[in-house]
């Protein structure tokens, strides 16, 4: 049911006089969660409970449609961290319509972040990319937009666009980054390395555009050590928010052939909790969490198996960092006063 009685016009967007958004602190560590998570800060930001909803806009990649390669990253397939509900075949409006109404009843959720997720959205004409997040911000209850991305699609028209939009409202960048090491880069068909990510941060820096990365644990080959230099890379660029999740395979994936020929062996789910609790610590404070975990459908999952529900995931890491006595930021020695704070 939709909470009554609460002002739906009540979420607050500002700026500074030069066009900045005004930075948050850098001690709002969850005294529960012991992270900075994105719910608690877009909920400070806003003053009222902010849902983001996933939709299609029709888009493709360069890894798939033969420009860098076909077939798209071994483990891609985009069902497997989309809504059912979220398909190039149902109109936007339609997309955005239905995902508020399951925020609005699941979660009481009063305004939104429209998130273009599936595949490449700066990879087509300029014109619908600036139709579609028009058609997104035009809608009384969107708070801003969400553009999910590569590093190397990102023109500079594409990213003017968005910085004119991200003057009024708010305008979140996610650069699908996944791995730090150029030879996994390749190795997953990725078709791009980190030295066209790092230019795309440096490009989108200063604009007042978010920037959300998202990194994967678990590829073949893949040690412990090599994805907590990940932690520490992230830390030295102006990155505002990461996603992380585990590596699973998927059917109709190159990695589930891969997985059924013996030649990807999963991690384990305390190997994963453990070396993400490990990344957390190394993480600054400043920096907000969106995504601790991935959860493909069980109907085309195929591994890791590890037969917990979303909220358990979750939990498995926060639980791990409250054994521990830590929290987002510990071994850099930040955000111990934050601990202490209710992060809302």
């Amino acid at each position: 049911m939709i909470r009554q009685g609460k002002q739906r016009n009540s979420c607050r967007f500002s700026l500074t006089s030069n066009n900045e958004i005004k930075s948050m602190p850098v001690d709002y560590i969850h005294k529960d969660l012991r992270i900075h998570s994105y719910g608690s800060y877009l909920r400070r930001r806003f003053r009222c409970r902010v849902s983001k909803v996933n939709v299609d806009g029709g888009f493709t990649c360069p890894n798939r449609d033969g420009v860098k390669g076909t077939g798209g990253c071994i483990y891609c397939d985009n069902s497997s961290f989309s809504p059912k509900g979220t398909q190039e075949k149902i109109p936007v409006e339609t997309q955005m319509a239905e995902g508020m109404a399951y925020h609005r009843s699941r979660l009481g959720s009063d305004k939104f972040i429209i998130y273009f997720q599936k595949f490449t959205n700066t990879y087509g004409p300029l014109e619908k990319i600036r139709d579609l997040c028009q058609l997104a911000l035009n809608h009384p209850d969107v708070l801003g937009i969400s553009v999910g991305t590569r590093p190397d699609c990102l023109s500079d028209q594409a990213l003017d666009l968005l910085t004119d939009m991200a003057r009024t409202r708010y305008v979140c960048i996610e650069l699908g980054l996944q791995s730090v090491d150029d030879g996994i880069l390749r190795s997953i068909n990725r078709g791009h390395d980190v030295a066209e990510y790092v230019a795309a941060v440096e490009r989108i820096s200063g604009r007042g555009i978010e920037l959300c990365t998202h990194l994967i644990y678990g590829f073949p080959g893949e040690k412990r050590e090599d994805f907590l230099k990940a932690a520490d890379f992230i830390a030295s660029l102006p990155v505002d928010s990461l996603k992380i999740h585990q590596l699973h395979a998927v059917r109709g994936t190159r990695l589930a052939e891969m997985y059924l020929r013996g030649e990807f062996l999963p991690i384990t789910h305390a190997n994963y909790v453990s070396t993400v609790c490990d990344f957390l610590e190394r993480t600054p404070p400043r920096i907000t969490i969106q995504r601790l975990y991935g959860s493909a459908p069980l109907s085309i999952r195929i591994a890791p198996a590890w037969g917990l529900k979303n909220n358990q995931m979750w939990y498995s890491v926060i639980n791990e960092l409250k054994r521990r006595g830590t929290w987002q930021g510990y071994a850099l020695g930040e955000g111990r006063k934050g601990a202490g704070h209710s992060g809302l």
